[in-house]
């Protein structure tokens, strides 16, 4: 490691509510690391131009967020074949050469969350139903895909939405109408949320979890709160769940390791403390 102070940050608009500077400056901290990590708020209109001026200011890249992950591809060199097909980036690292490559870890953290709650998960258990077709069910459905997949319901409230979804990703995901979805659930081995319904301030997701089988892993993309209406409602049945945060923190650790040059593991100190912030 060089003794260069690296600089990363956030962008997004707004962007004060992440928590990414608090979990990358915590691992800053861990490991002694002469750096720094902060906001970026970066209007949609100035988009290109402050990614464009990552490298003129020494930057080691930084995290896009919303509303920026699709329009952020264009602005970079080179991106990842896995963003590609997710269809948006929330990476980017500034090469030696101060090319821009763009990346996406949001199915790798989401895998690494269920893992975490079921060391023993495999993708390949049984049927998966997934609520919602847009970003965050892009990012998520690749990810089961190549974790091994072979039977995924997209649900969605929209079901023209939910057949091009399906069309786009092959023949193991399939589109679910949304007065079904409640009969896509009886095999199921796990159920994903990852719509913003049982957010705070948000009404919660209006499903029946009564033909879930106990045994299936309950998701949800959602961490404020840390136990959605969905996630109470499972575990007061039996099911075991995951919230949102897991991915959120998991995410973060390829992109740490590509500007900082430590692969950070998630330990209880910092799950804690940025679940103390929600």
């Amino acid at each position: 490691m060089n003794n260069s102070f690296i600089i990363a940050g956030v962008m997004g608009w707004p962007v004060a509510h992440s928590r990414s500077p608090l979990i990358h400056n915590h691992w800053i901290r861990q490991f002694n690391l002469s750096g720094a990590y902060g906001f970026f708020p970066v209007q949609p209109n100035n988009l290109e131009s402050a990614i464009r001026g990552l490298q003129a200011l020494g930057l080691a890249g930084c995290n896009i967020t919303i509303p920026h992950k699709v329009n952020a591809m264009a602005y970079v060199d080179w991106v990842h074949p896995l963003a590609k097909r997710i269809g948006a980036i929330n990476t980017i690292v500034v090469q030696p050469d101060g090319a821009l490559h763009g990346f996406n870890n949001d199915g790798f953290g989401y895998i690494q969350s269920l893992l975490d709650a079921q060391p023993n998960w495999r993708a390949d258990a049984g049927p998966i139903a997934v609520i919602g077709a847009g970003g965050a069910a892009r990012a998520i459905v690749v990810s089961l895909l190549d974790a091994g997949a072979t039977e995924i319901r997209v649900i969605n409230r929209t079901h023209d939405k939910a057949e091009e979804f399906a069309r786009e990703f092959g023949s193991a995901v399939f589109s679910v109408k949304w007065d079904a979805r409640e009969d896509a659930l009886t095999d199921a081995a796990l159920l994903v949320n990852t719509t913003s319904q049982g957010m705070h301030g948000e009404p919660a997701l209006d499903i029946s979890l009564s033909n879930l089988p106990t045994s299936a892993l309950v998701s949800d993309a959602v961490y404020i709160p840390l136990e959605t209406p969905l996630l109470k409602e499972a575990r007061l049945r039996g099911n075991r769940t995951v919230n949102g945060l897991g991915m959120l923190l998991h995410q973060a650790r390829p992109a740490f390791q590509a500007w900082f040059g430590v692969m950070p593991e998630v330990g209880a100190a910092l799950y804690e403390k940025v679940a103390k912030t929600i």
